[in-house]
């Protein structure tokens, strides 16, 4: 049994939307990043009497997608990309959680697009407090590469100075505050 973080207590924690962040970037052109956001709609983190017994899920919704263009939005919304009409919801949810130092890796399943694969979230676990309403919260920040192709998110354009338009590996950070719950 391994011990859950000082200050984190057992119960169930929902994540607090309007205060926790998906955000990403992906090189562009090869010479710049491309950075935008995806809403976290919902998600749950159960923490049990050690970490063996805890477990996350989350809901993104594609069609959130925020890049500060409008146009790109619409494209990357498109079947070109995200195919967000179609398959509006992205998921995570959690098979395991383990020590790494002094943060942890969450492992689970990360569904894009309608295609699941494994992935391993390092996590740092931000602490505790209360916030002014008495709630009490558990933040929590995550950053990950991803291959888009992994996704089957395949759509690209040649340059005429060789290369390609879109980068392949995406950076995913995720910062999470949740609220206990009863």
């Amino acid at each position: 049994m391994t011990a859950l973080p000082a200050g984190l207590t057992t119960g169930t924690y929902a994540i607090d939307a309007s205060h926790s962040t998906a955000s990403f970037s992906v090189r562009h052109a090869g010479i710049a990043k491309v950075r935008g956001s995806i809403a976290i709609t919902s998600g749950t983190i159960t923490v049990g009497d050690d970490l063996e017994s805890s477990a996350v899920t989350a809901e993104l919704d594609a069609a959130s997608v925020n890049t500060g263009d409008e146009a790109r939005d619409g494209h990357l919304k498109s079947a070109d990309f995200w195919h967000a009409e179609e398959k509006p919801v992205w998921t995570f949810a959690s098979k395991s959680i383990v020590v790494d130092g002094d943060d942890y890796v969450i492992n689970g399943a990360l569904t894009i697009n309608g295609v699941t694969q494994d992935v391993a979230l390092p996590t740092e676990f931000a602490g505790v407090a209360t916030d002014p309403f008495g709630n009490p919260r558990a933040g929590f920040e995550s950053q990950i590469e991803i291959s888009r192709k992994d996704y089957g998110l395949t759509w690209n354009a040649a340059l005429e100075t060789g290369g390609v338009l879109v980068g392949d590996k995406v950076k995913i950070t995720l910062d999470v505050s949740a609220i206990k719950q009863g």
